[in-house]
């Protein structure tokens, strides 16, 4: 009988880092819109604030979804982090497409980057805080 050296029940679910960075980008979206409707509708949050509390949720969205694919890779953290946040912009264009009928503007450019740029900082940190 071979015995692993890693038990069971502490294997992690997804073996690709891509995978498992976009997944938590696309999580940390999703809990993180469900927070912000519960605000608008229980609180006194103005709907002009909306904006930056959507910037904020996708900032911390990437910069966590890099760093995890940073850290699960082990190594090239800005290289991981970035192909995350280019995938996730992928799909907020594909879906705005499809869904909106969205054209092509310099907004999706500007996201482009700094979600890119917010992935890639998150991959770097990622990689730093690895254990050996």
């Amino acid at each position: 009988m071979k015995q692993s050296s890693m038990d069971e029940s502490a294997r992690p679910i997804f073996r690709s880092p891509l995978l498992t960075g976009i997944t938590v980008v696309l999580g940390t979206v999703l809990s993180g819109s469900l927070i912000l409707a519960v605000l608008l509708r229980f609180s006194a949050v103005a709907e002009a604030d909306l904006p930056y509390f959507t910037y904020g949720i996708n900032g911390v969205a990437l910069l966590s979804g890099g760093w995890l694919a940073g850290r699960r890779a082990g190594y090239k953290g800005w290289l991981y982090g970035g192909i995350t946040g280019i995938l996730y912009v992928l799909i907020i264009l594909i879906i705005g497409f499809l869904a909106f009928d969205a054209s092509m503007r310099v907004q999706p450019f500007l996201f482009t980057v700094c979600a890119t740029g917010l992935s890639a900082l998150g991959g770097i940190f990622g990689v730093s805080t690895r254990r050996p």
